[in-house]
């Protein structure tokens, strides 16, 4: 698969998404239910983080349990990690930042990827690298909306995936910039939410969210 053909397969499963909850799972148990309530409520497209020792296993239960999920793997930091991405079977894999190497890297795989950036360096040496759809990170703590529009006058063409300081109430903000696919974000499901196992809870949680972004 061409390096363009992934990104245009990032992007569509970007576009369907709208919202991608971002999650941190700390019990495996966890991981079925919370996939099935996020499905559930609507979200299909998950980021599991390489936040926690039972990350990978909790990625695994939810791509053998929950066929109608879209599961891809975040908080790659390197190529051992990419690689452990798609060893697994994810779908897509996210980046906080890139270094060279992981850029290489990622350039190399089959695995749809979006590499992370806050500034326009960091932006141009993804571009360099064949990347064209990236993770804004952390959107407001590096600028928000503004940093965004001023990226977009040299970088026209970039699409992009804001994560960071995103919640409900920003969200259809962040979603009406024309470069942006969709945001990321943990509010949908809570850290509480996910240790008292209220996933009917986190299924209206979704179920409100969408429809409260989708267009008029």
């Amino acid at each position: 698969m061409s390096a363009a053909s992934r990104q245009e397969k990032l992007a569509a499963i970007f576009k369907s998404a709208t919202v991608i909850p971002v999650l941190t799972i700390e019990r495996v148990e966890d991981a079925v239910p919370l996939a099935r309530a996020l499905v559930a409520g609507g979200v299909r497209v998950l980021e599991v983080t390489l936040r926690t020792p039972v990350a990978v296993e909790a990625a695994k239960a939810m791509i053998a349990e929950v066929p109608a999920a879209i599961v891809g793997i975040g908080t790659i930091l390197n190529a051992d990690d990419l690689a452990r991405a798609s060893a697994l079977g994810a779908k897509f894999g996210i980046s906080p930042g890139a270094t060279p190497e992981l850029l290489k890297a990622a350039a190399a795989s089959d695995l749809p990827f979006a590499p992370g950036i806050a500034t326009a360096s960091e932006l141009m040496q993804a571009l360099a690298a064949g990347f064209d759809l990236l993770k804004f990170f952390p959107a407001e703590q590096a600028g928000g909306i503004k940093a965004l529009r001023a990226l977009a006058g040299p970088f026209p063409n970039v699409r992009v995936c804001p994560t960071g300081g995103i919640g409900e109430v920003n969200a259809a903000a962040w979603l009406a910039e024309p470069n942006v696919v969709a945001v990321g974000g943990s509010w949908l499901c809570t850290a509480a939410d996910i240790r008292a196992g209220n996933w009917a809870g986190i299924t209206a949680m979704c179920q409100r969210t969408l429809k409260s972004l989708k267009p008029a």
